[in-house]
């Protein structure tokens, strides 16, 4: 094979591994509202006490996203 071309398929393959990261956080963010509305069903008092963990755990989840993407853009165009 030659270099070049072995050079430009390690890096799409390391940016499609990369973007599995963006999946993740789909699946992630998922789960973080399923729980939080099965909590919030089972004891709505004790959901207000609960909201900003579950925009921390959001904004962390949406970080994990960011951080593939810009992980993937940098292996497509800056190496």
């Amino acid at each position: 094979m030659d270099p070049v071309a072995a050079k430009e398929l390690a890096r799409y393959l390391g940016a499609g591994i990369a973007c599995i990261g963006m999946g993740a956080a789909g699946v992630g963010v998922g789960n973080i509202f399923a729980h939080y509305l099965a909590a919030a069903v089972r004891n709505p008092s004790a959901a207000d006490g609960q909201f900003p963990r579950l925009i921390f755990g959001f904004a962390v989840t949406e970080a994990l996203a960011i951080f593939s993407l810009l992980i993937a853009l940098l292996l497509l165009f800056a190496v």
